[in-house]
């Protein structure tokens, strides 16, 4: 879509109109509600960087194979981790969600047009990333104490459906 990488406005809706993005960026924020301590911000200061990281790439054109399948693997992965309440390592737990930040961030690093200027854009889509896993984490932590831990993990169930429904759709 010409033009749909300009502007701080798109960049900021355009995580929002997205399943895949909204799905995993929620559950970086559930997972790292779940296992809290230093995870609570390292793990989705990880994929915010990194997610960085892979724009730059997709917007120099450098070639990353497999974007859609991770992007759809990250949704079903992360679902699994939270409905699970997987507890790894904290550094596999920045590894992980470092891998699929950078096919997040790549696939809309490769789809800004040469002519465009996406730093703008770009501003507005960390800022809306990181909102969302803000919403994931105080959903996580509030759900957790109001309601059980076991609803946390119903809401990666549901993710993790969403997660299934994207693989079979590409």
């Amino acid at each position: 879509m010409t033009g749909h990488t300009h502007g701080f406005e798109n960049g900021l809706l355009h995580p929002l109109t997205g399943l895949d993005h909204l799905c995993a960026m929620v559950a970086v924020g559930l997972w790292a509600a779940q296992r809290g301590g230093r995870a609570l911000w390292l793990v989705p200061l990880t994929f915010v960087s990194v997610m960085i990281i892979g724009g730059i790439l997709g917007t120099d054109g450098i070639n990353v194979p497999y974007v859609e399948q991770g992007i759809a693997a990250s949704v079903l992965v992360l679902g699994i981790f939270v409905a699970a309440a997987i507890r790894l390592p904290l550094a596999a737990s920045m590894a992980i969600v470092g891998l699929f930040a950078m096919f997040h961030g790549y696939a809309h690093g490769a789809e800004t047009p040469e002519s465009a200027s996406g730093f703008v854009y770009g501003i507005g889509f960390v800022v809306a990333t990181a909102t969302l896993h803000l919403c994931g984490i105080a959903l996580g932590i509030t759900t957790q104490r109001l309601a059980s831990a076991q609803m946390v993990r119903y809401l990666g169930g549901g993710i993790a459906a969403c997660g299934v429904y994207l693989c079979f759709a590409l």
